[in-house]
């Protein structure tokens, strides 16, 4: 393989992960996503936030030294000096309501369905993560549609937009027809 980073982005819902882990397979190269590195491991998940140097040294020791990889989800401002080492970015753009139906299918299969059922002990977080990620468009949350599009203008890199409603094979052979000579992994 060729050297070929690929940074895949997107809301909560989008598709950024699947993307993110078809391309790698597709590729044969490692995927990583930004959860892994921006959350501390807690049992359950997504409780303690990693210290952003933490972050970035993590990074830099597990798999930005590689020719090629692909890395899924947002950096959110604190992962901006890793846009050097980005050959390709796609930003993934979803309905809000694929995208929150999506959240709560994977809320469930992360946790269980009764947990996060009303009376579940996950169900008050759960709610509050799908409140803030139905925030996405208009720009009410920390994570928002127009900041991914003025860190997206500043790029320096190709940018691939891509509609994350679209089946994930199509997803994925329209990412390989554009970086070409970027990847050589199987066909």
């Amino acid at each position: 393989m060729q050297s070929c980073r690929i940074h895949v982005m997107g809301a909560p819902g989008a598709g950024v992960t699947s993307l993110g882990r078809a391309l790698a397979s597709t590729l044969a190269v490692p995927h990583h996503d930004t959860d892994d590195y921006f959350w501390l491991p807690t049992d359950p998940p997504y409780r303690h936030i990693r210290d952003v140097a933490e972050r970035l040294k993590l990074m830099q020791d597990v798999f930005l030294p590689r020719a090629a990889w692909v890395l899924s989800g947002s950096l959110n401002g604190w992962g901006d000096v890793l846009i050097p080492n980005f050959d390709v970015v796609v930003f993934l753009t979803t309905p809000r309501e694929i995208r929150l139906q999506r959240l709560r299918a994977r809320e469930a299969t992360l946790f269980g369905t009764e947990a996060v059922a009303p009376g579940g002990w996950r169900h008050a977080e759960t709610e509050e993560f799908i409140e803030w990620a139905s925030g996405y468009e208009e720009g009410n949350v920390s994570r928002t549609q127009a900041k991914h599009q003025a860190w997206l203008a500043e790029l320096a890199c190709p940018v691939l937009r891509m509609d994350g409603s679209r089946p994930l094979p199509e997803l994925v052979a329209e990412v390989r027809g554009m970086i070409g000579g970027h990847g050589d992994g199987p066909e």
